[in-house]
């Protein structure tokens, strides 16, 4: 059974830690063995070979989106945006190819709705609901039709599963996963090698990891696409 009374101070060291991991991820100071590229060896990732996913990029017009941080709709409508003008101007879907690099503090988007509320995402990231409470699901993995609208257009077709049929390709960063769930797990006293491989099957369908999302947005562009930063 456990303590009530020791929640609000574990919370609070655990946005302590939070903030320290990310600070010294920053400052390249993650004590680890590394390798000749500056990268250490535990941060290395050679899943389904994420070089070769970008060949999938193609067509006239072509936009990468900088996630760093939770910024309310902008991840997902602006390539909806994207998309729906570029339609308007002369150029269908098939010929448009939009890259959404989900990292840093962006992360949770990646994941489905069993994490979030296992690992309270919506504290750890500060990311709220539409009661401004600390979000327990993941709002834009297959919302109700409807559910997102803007003014002067009406309801917008922006969750990642929408953007996903209309070619948009996802991907999140490794080293930010490796960051966060080494924290997450040492705040709730679990290993953290077996908290990152359940961070990783939560993964939602479709989304690829990539080594860092700076190596991804590097990646992208050398693909022809233009940068944009969510921000």
């Amino acid at each position: 059974m456990h303590d009530k009374s020791t929640k609000p101070s574990k919370r609070r060291s655990f946005l302590r830690q939070v903030t320290a991991g990310a600070a010294a991820l920053g400052m390249g100071l993650i004590a680890s063995p590394v390798t000749a590229t500056g990268i250490p060896d535990s941060l290395l990732v050679d899943e389904n070979d994420p070089d070769s996913w970008f060949n999938q990029i193609k067509g006239k017009h072509r936009m990468v989106y900088d996630v760093t941080e939770p910024k309310g709709l902008l991840p997902f409508a602006w390539p909806r945006v994207f998309l729906l003008t570029n339609e308007k101007t002369g150029t269908p879907e098939s010929q448009i190819t939009v890259v959404v690099v989900l990292h840093h503090a962006a992360i949770p988007y990646a994941m489905g709705h069993q994490l979030w509320e296992k690992y309270k995402f919506g504290e750890m990231f500060k990311i709220d609901d539409a009661d401004k409470k600390p979000a327990i699901s993941n709002a834009f993995w297959q919302p109700t039709p409807g559910t997102f609208k803007v003014p002067g257009v009406g309801p917008v077709a922006i969750g990642m599963n929408e953007l996903q049929d209309s070619g948009v390709m996802f991907c999140v960063c490794d080293m930010a996963l490796t960051l966060y769930s080494a924290v997450a797990a040492e705040s709730m006293n679990k290993d953290a090698a077996e908290t990152k491989k359940e961070w990783i099957a939560g993964i939602l369908p479709g989304v690829q990891i990539v080594p860092s999302g700076v190596w991804a947005v590097g990646r992208a562009q050398e693909h022809g696409c233009a940068y944009c930063f969510v921000g």
